[in-house]
């Protein structure tokens, strides 16, 4: 039974997709690799996938467009689900990882997530993926930079190597997590936030939800409570009394990002998020509006405050749409307040990134709308170009004095950004991030408190080159909350303070004490009045070294009026956030050097006692200042050496821990902002200084911080060149001078490996690994002599390193990986050259000892983790290079005789066992996942190439062989299938190859069978291919048996049996489409028919070919005589010529007529060459002329049975019709038949035999002669047609055959034998029209036809028990019932039960739709079937004895059942119901009344006679108005229906003849009827009988009428019986 197996994720291709009359969507489906083999499926159960078609070798190989993480992921859990099943006891965590990725993998391919939550979601699959590979001990994954796997045969040995280790450290933190238990869930996110040096918070104000009645301000910060500090700047939303945010645009769009966050600030124990509410309004909310009150003043109200420590360092992971709720906790003063604010609602997210990298990743989230709240203070990465110069001023606190009030003071702060005039510098003011700039500041007032303390931030933005005339102002005014006495109040003090120092510095960070000057209002805004007096307590204490001061107040010279307040104080703290203005005087002469250049050399040296944070803040600055000193002396070498030095020290400073992360701000500047042109000289003349003077062992103390900033000073000396495009060769020369001096330094570290100090012998390793990874690559110009250097210095002084350490030291992976990549980067010359450095052979031998045991030792136990395959795999890649290299060595200089090396070849014969038996290397113990990685890519290679030899080895006739090498075709396919979802290669090349080594004498009857079962067990362990494979199987075991056959018959004599065996070889390939083994095997016919002379079974052969071709100017490939023709027209006219001559010398000018016709259309309208058309109808003619002329004899046709087991599978029991040759008799037909098989035994009787002669070894024949059966061409229906044309379509062009043989059933009458004479005739059917490719076909019967002819037989069979008990009263009653009972009985089951099950199926209607009408028929025989059995009960319970009553009744109960189940599946017939019985019953009573005068009485006295008569006129049939073309009168048969349902007659006895009787029962595939003149219609089946005349002469026309060839409506089979009269 076919069925379309499939398991959840095997891959299928859609044909269609329709929807079914229930609405239900249905896909038709087919595997890739099986066409012919579909299946439908709900659609719901099928997802489509994108895919991607790609050209490989010729080939279409369909793949998933998936991207590769989903495919990696995929095969990880394919792999995981096996070991998972076996660990499944284990209760390992293992299937929860597996749920972990399966649910990663949905939302992969989703592809809606945004860019930013796509890469966080692709490191957390890969860090789970090797996580887990870990855990189950599965081989070692290594990533690139993106998370995507390395190839390693891209990548270095040295990249390779660092690869595995960053993977090995990052897997192991892992499991430490997992280990105790810290951030279980979100080990990637972590990690992601541990590995960035910059963090953002991004904070979505949802709604704030507090009844204030006024508008409000909401300052929203990061806070540190431990150390007491604002972290960041505020973020202020203006909230307006109604519930809105005061510009209504805003709503739902207050978002912000806290940017600049370090990983100092995620190390902070607590961090809070904390609201600060500001009310502006009144002084108090319960004033009532009777009084006028001052509005405007910011009043404090309360905060809120929310502990988001675990969120920012995501040890919790939240989204964006989750809402977090931060409740108030509202200022002391509001508890008398009836109603409490509840709160504040915001969504929260951490961010990994800058500003600029978190735009790029999370769009969705940040665009340019979005706030951005920096954060106090410089980032802990300062990227050149990022200017920023801002002052953040915190307003501390104050303390004032009430003076002559009786209460304390409500003071309000005012603040103004002025130049040296006093003018205020408008929009300089930013209360907080999202707020417009502002040119004034007022500040919370706090009601009757003597001493304030605001803690106000507040940023100061102004340009750059203004900040020295900068100074902030400061005034203190007494607020009241009645707006009359507001109006009436003045300052009553002023503080400032300047921006700038006098040296040039910007104002130090920190707290200041500012004074507090007392004076007229008019003179604290005179910037004459104050701006020469000191601003701060410290510079106030030192100008009254020699002044007194009262306690009141103090007079200070030039004051202007002023006077200090000791009583006042106040307080404010600075930071100063600017990449341009500095605290450090040092580093302020360095960056402003063309001021003061007589301190250049001072200020070069002091650089490096300046604090690290310092310079860093200022990289690009100090950077660019270093470079121009450079360059604008580039005349002298004054500078050089400090410049140098400088930058030494720059470089150190990023080198440090503390500052790493300055390392890409290095890179930024030297990719982007560097351009000193000239710079290359100058470095590259200091660094060879510093060179010559340590090799000469002279001290040169900073070589080694030289050594340590070398990468660096090559990138600016490498980019300085690339702008004098000297790139290349200038990089050589420095190679040239540095490369020997590494080298002997490094020669001696690697001697003293295994004793020096841990630190520098993996420093000097770094070295090494740094120089060969910089050689590895492609952009680095000419390498090959410095490559040969390294191979000369180090390379046996690093294999005796190794041999030396011992396996467990810590570097030993380190100098091994080394090795691998020197001899990696070796090439042929390379190793020519290295050899013939030995001085001597000794020496050699030496050295080739050394390296076969080091490889030897190294592959026996290797000193990487097992889980770092692609390393192994990668390290015996190389050695297996090596070792062939060092293999032609040996062969060149130690295989003579007098140079013969035992033990170098001893030794080099056991590597090589090693090798090829190295655990790696054994493929058997491999999953199948590592198996294919290791070797799908290059097993796919010997496909189909290596299938020919393979199958010539295993048709070696050597059991044990074969069993062997049969599991490689296993292989092959299971390769080729996962390389392109099929195997179709494989299958071509084998059915090829098979097909040559057969006919050539390979193979046997055991071959096939060891192939089928070894491929088919080989299957069974892999479900998804097994359907695929049994399918191969089968195609090749068909494929054998025919060729197998074939070979048996090619030695034969039989020509008939090689054309057998080479038509079903020819069917064979066209069924499984394989054109040219199909063309082949035609041709091989096409030769055999020639060869007997059979012109136009050869002509129809060519034609099959003729066929394949189109009338096109294609080429074609050349095929099986071809006679050179280039394109398909030209071989398919050729083809024509032939097969029309084949034609005519077979007298088969109809058919060369038709391809003359074709040719002539090409000539005539295609090709327009009517020279060609004018022959070509001439030769037409000449065949017209034959048909009319020429004497064609009819040949006779021969069914010939072949019996028994003794005769090849294609013969055996089987039925052939033969087309006779010309003349042939019978006797000579099969004389010559005898002769193929003498052995055979000639069976005399023309019936079916029975099985004992089809089961027995011998073997028989059975031959007699059949009549063709005429099947006129529509075109000449109902037309005049000459008796020439006729008698061709009566031997030709014929599929259906009749045998014919009298049966005498009942007595017989000696006066006359027609009474007792009945006619068997069998109809033959082949499976093509004769002729044809072959002189004969098979028969063939198929099991719905036979079952239709069998229910036929039986409807005849109870209608003619059922006339002959009517008629006959004395037969006895046992085979009536004995036929109902066992049709009725369902014990007995003997009626239709089976078919219904066999044919009346849902599976079988897919499967035969052609069979539509045959089933209907079959149906409708059923349903007849019941008013004949009910005829048949009726009749036997007349008949039926007394003691026979209870079989009847159970009969009658059986059939009720029966009826019922009939009539409700198949519908209801009667006889009496139908318009064809209406109109018979119509006929016969007017026909009656006619033939009333004939009868001797009335009607009314319908005797004996008169019913004969009646019963006559019946059978003989009604004359109707039509008549034939002799004027003969047809005849309609309506007794079969109508005699069993007549009432007999009251003067007919039981002993009345039974001579009318109509039918009998006959054989199958045939018909029986009575020796009746007339017509018999036989259900549907027509019978004419006519009476023999005497012939009138033949006229020369016959008219072929449309009735002669009526066809009933369901194509039963029509059978014409001619007698020649009673």
């Amino acid at each position: 039974e076919k069925q379309l197996s499939l398991e959840i994720g095997d891959c299928s291709f859609v044909d269609r997709k329709y929807e079914s009359y229930r609405r239900f969507l249905f896909v038709l489906i087919h595997l890739p690799h099986t066409f012919s083999l579909q299946g439908v499926f709900p659609a719901s159960y099928v997802h489509l996938k994108e895919v991607v078609i790609e050209n490989r070798e010729g080939d279409e190989v369909v793949m998933s467009s998936e991207m590769p993480l989903v495919k990696e992921v995929t095969t990880t859990l394919r792999e995981w689900g096996s070991i998972w099943k076996q660990l499944f006891v284990v209760k390992t965590n293992i299937q929860r990882l597996m749920w972990e990725l399966m649910e990663w993998r949905s939302q992969l391919l989703s592809g809606t997530l945004p860019n930013d939550e796509f890469k966080e979601l692709k490191q957390k699959v890969t860090s789970k993926i090797d996580y887990g590979n870990k855990i189950l001990e599965l081989d070692q994954v290594v990533r690139d930079e993106n998370g995507n796997i390395l190839d390693p045969e891209r990548a270095s040995v040295i990249s390779l190597f660092r690869a595995h280790e960053e993977a090995t450290a990052k897997i192991n933190e892992r499991i430490k997590e997992e280990q105790s238990n810290v951030q279980t869930d979100h080990s990637g996110i972590s990690a992601r936030i541990q590995s960035s040096p910059t963090h953002s918070l991004y904070v979505f104000v949802r709604n704030f939800v507090c009844r204030i009645g006024e508008d409000s301000e909401l300052f929203m910060s990061l806070y540190d409570p431990i150390k007491q500090t604002i972290i960041s700047e505020n973020y202020l939303v203006r909230w307006g009394s109604k519930g809105f945010p005061k510009e209504i645009d805003m709503l739902n769009n207050l978002k912000v990002v806290f940017t600049d966050l370090g990983n100092k600030d995620l190390c902070r124990d607590k961090i809070y998020l904390i609201c600060q509410i500001v009310r502006v309004g009144r002084m108090d909310l319960k004033e009532t509006n009777n009084k006028k009150c001052t509005q405007g003043l910011r009043r404090p109200f309360g905060v809120a405050v929310m502990d988001i420590s675990d969120l920012i360092k995501g040890k919790i992971e939240c989204d964006e749409e989750k809402q977090f709720f931060i409740p108030f906790f509202p200022y002391l003063t509001l508890f008398l307040y009836p109603q409490l604010p509840p709160g504040l609602w915001v969504t929260m997210k951490a961010l990994v990134g800058d500003i600029v990298q978190i735009r790029k990743e999370y769009p969705h989230l940040v665009d340019r709308s979005t706030v951005v709240a920096r954060k106090l203070g410089f980032p802990e990465i300062i990227m050149p170009g990022d200017v920023r110069n801002d002052i953040y001023l915190t307003l501390q606190g104050g303390d004032f004095d009430k003076y002559n009030k009786t209460t304390q003071k409500n003071v309000e702060v005012i603040m103004w950004v002025c130049d040296e005039e006093g003018k205020v510098i408008q929009n300089s003011i930013c209360l907080g991030a999202g707020d417009k700039a502002v040119s004034e500041y007022r500040s919370v007032i706090y009601y009757q408190v003597k001493q304030p303390r605001w803690m106000e931030t507040i940023k100061v933005a102004v340009p750059l080159e203004e900040m020295h005339r900068i100074h902030l102002r400061f005034m203190f005014r007494h607020r009241s909350s009645q707006e009359s006495k507001d109006k009436s109040e003045k300052n009553f003090a002023m503080a400032f303070v300047r921006l700038m120092k006098d040296d040039g510095t910007v104002l130090q960070d920190g707290l200041h004490d500012l004074v507090v000057f007392k004076g007229d209002s008019k003179r604290m805004e005179d910037v004459n009045c104050y701006l020469s007096l000191p601003s701060t307590r410290h510079h106030h204490g030192d100008l009254h070294k020699v002044a007194t001061l009262s306690r009141s107040s103090s007079s200070v010279s030039g004051s202007g009026g002023l006077s200090v307040s000791s009583r006042d104080s106040f307080s404010i703290s600075t930071l100063v956030c600017s990449t341009k203005l500095t605290q450090n005087v040092g580093l302020l002469g360095l960056l402003k050097w063309r001021t003061r250049p007589e301190l250049l050399r001072e200020n070069l040296e002091k650089l490096k006692i300046i604090d690290g944070e310092e310079v860093v803040k200022f990289l690009q600055d100090t950077l660019d200042a270093l470079f121009n000193i450079m360059m604008e002396h580039s005349q002298t070498d004054d500078y050089d050496i400090l410049v140098f030095d400088a930058l030494i020290y720059i470089i150190g400073l990023i080198a440090d821990r503390k500052f790493q992360h300055f390392n890409t701000v290095l890179e930024a500047y030297i990719k982007q902002h560097f351009s000193a042109t000239l710079a290359y000289k100058k470095l590259m003349s200091v660094l060879k200084r510093y060179l010559d003077v340590s090799s000469r062992g002279e001290q040169c103390e900073p070589i080694l911080r030289t050594l340590k900033a070398l990468e660096y000073i090559f990138k600016f000396i490498v980019r300085s060149l690339i702008f004098n495009r000297l790139w290349f060769c200038i990089f050589t020369e420095c190679r040239d001078v540095l490369l020997p001096m590494m080298l002997r330094e490094l020669s001696g570290a690697l001697i003293s490996m295994a004793d020096g100090p841990h630190d520098e012998r993996r420093n000097s390793l770094e070295l090494l690994n740094n120089i060969l990874e910089v050689l590895s690559r492609d952009n680095v110009g000419e390498t090959f002599q410095h490559i040969q250097d390294i191979v000369v210095s180090l390379l046996r002084i690093i294999n005796q390193t190794v041999i030396t350490m011992g396996r467990e030291h810590a570097l030993i992976s380190r100098v091994v990986a080394c090795m691998t990549a020197i001899l990696s980067q070796m090439d042929d010359r390379h190793y020519n050259t290295y050899i013939e450095t030995f001085a001597g052979t000794s020496d050699l031998v030496d050295f080739l000892m050394e390296s076969f045991l080091l490889f030897k030792d190294l592959i026996g136990k290797h000193v990487y983790p097992s889980d770092w395959m692609a390393m192994i795999m990668v390290q015996n890649r190389v050695f297996l290079r090596a070792i062939n290299t060092y293999a032609d060595t040996m062969n060149q200089k130690f295989l003579n005789n007098d140079d013969f090396e035992v033990q170098l070849w001893n030794n080099y014969f056991h590597l090589a066992v090693a090798f090829i038996t190295q655990e790696s290397l054994q493929l058997q113990h491999f999953s199948p996942t590592k198996r294919n990685k290791i070797l799908a890519n290059h097993k796919i290679c010997f496909i189909p190439g290596m299938v020919g030899p393979i199958l010539e080895m295993t048709l070696i006739p050597e059991e044990e062989l074969r069993r062997a090498t049969i599991p490689i075709f296993f292989d092959m396919i299971t390769c080729e299938y996962a390389h392109s979802g099929n195997f179709q290669k494989f299958e071509n090349e084998i059915i090829l190859k098979l097909d040559h080594e057969v006919e050539g004498g390979g193979g046997d009857e055991r071959y096939m069978e060891l192939l089928e079962t070894i491929l088919l067990d080989c299957a069974a362990e892999k479900p998804t291919l097994r359907p695929q494979v049994q399918h191969f199987v089968s195609l090749v075991k068909g494929l054998l048996i025919r060729l197998l056959d074939y070979r048996t018959v090619m030695s034969d004599d039989s020509r008939n049996n090689r054309m057998s065996c080479t038509v079903n070889l020819l069917n064979f390939y066209k069924d499984i489409n394989r054109e040219g083994m199909y063309i082949r095997y035609l041709y091989k016919l096409r030769d055999l028919h020639l060869e007997g002379e059979n012109y136009t079974e050869a002509a129809y052969t060519l034609l099959l070919h003729s066929r394949l071709l189109k009338w096109l100017d294609e080429t074609c490939n050349p095929q099986f005589e071809s006679h050179g023709s280039q394109t398909q027209r030209q071989l398919k006219e050729t083809l024509y010529d032939t097969i029309i001559d084949y034609f005519d010398k077979g007298k088969m000018w109809e058919e060369a007529i038709t391809l003359c016709k074709e040719l002539a259309e090409q000539y005539e309208n295609e090709i327009f060459d009517y020279e060609l058309l004018s022959k070509r109808l001439e030769k037409q003619a000449k065949f017209y002329e034959n048909i009319m002329k020429i004497l064609r004899p009819k040949p006779d046709y021969f069914a010939v049975g072949y019996y028994g087991q003794g005769y090849p599978p294609f013969l055996r029991n089987k039925v052939f019709i033969h087309r006779g040759k010309e003349y042939e008799r019978r006797e000579d037909f099969q004389n010559q038949l005898m002769s193929q098989f003498p052995s055979a035994v000639r069976l005399n009787i023309t019936t079916m035999p029975g099985d004992d002669i089809k089961n027995s070894p011998l073997q028989y024949i059975q031959c007699f002669t059949v009549q063709p059966v005429l099947e006129i061409p529509p075109r000449l229906k109902n037309k005049p047609v000459p008796d020439q044309i006729i008698n061709f379509y009566k031997s030709n062009y014929v599929q259906r055959f009749h045998y014919s043989r009298p049966v005498r059933k009942g007595p017989v009458d000696p006066n006359n034998e027609f009474v007792s004479m009945w006619i068997e005739r069998t109809t033959f059917t082949t499976v093509y029209k004769l002729p044809g490719i072959l002189r004969w076909f098979e028969t063939t019967l198929s099991p719905l036809e036979n079952a239709i002819e069998t229910m036929e037989s039986t409807n005849e069979k109870i209608l003619t028990m059922i006339n002959q008990y009517q008629a006959d009263w004395t037969l006895p009653i046992n085979p009536l019932s004995m036929l109902l009972n066992g049709i009725v009985d369902p014990a007995v089951m003997g009626g239709f039960a089976k078919y219904e099950k066999a044919f009346f199926t849902e599976e079988y209607n897919q499967q035969h739709p052609e069979d539509r009408d045959k089933l209907l028929r079959l149906k409708d025989l059923i349903a007849w079937q019941i008013p004949l059995l009910g005829g048949g009960i009726s009749l036997h319970g007349k008949r039926v004895m007394d003691d026979l009553r209870p079989f009847h009744e159970r009969m009658e109960e059986c059939f009720k059942q029966l009826k019922k189940k009939v009539e409700k599946e198949y519908g209801v017939r009667d006889v009496r119901r139908t318009p064809t019985f209406i109109t018979r019953m119509i006929l016969i009573f007017y026909f009656a009344i006619k033939w009333l005068p004939m009868c001797s009485n009335e009607w009314h006295e319908f005797n004996h006679t008169s019913y004969l008569k009646l019963q006559r006129c019946i059978i003989h049939g009604i004359f109707t108005p039509e008549k034939r073309g002799n004027d003969k009168p047809t005849f309609y048969p309506f007794h079969l229906l109508l005699t069993p349902f007549l009432p007999p007659p009251r003067d007919l006895t039981p002993e009345s003849p039974t001579s009318w009787t109509s039918t009998l029962p006959r054989s199958s595939g045939s018909l029986s009827a009575s020796a009746v003149e007339g017509v018999v219609l036989v259900g549907e089946a027509e019978v004419k009988l006519r009476k023999s005349k005497k012939k009138k002469k033949r006229s020369s026309m016959i008219f072929i009428t449309e009735e002669r060839e009526k066809m009933n409506t369901l194509d039963c089979k029509r059978v014409r019986l001619i007698f020649s009269g009673r």
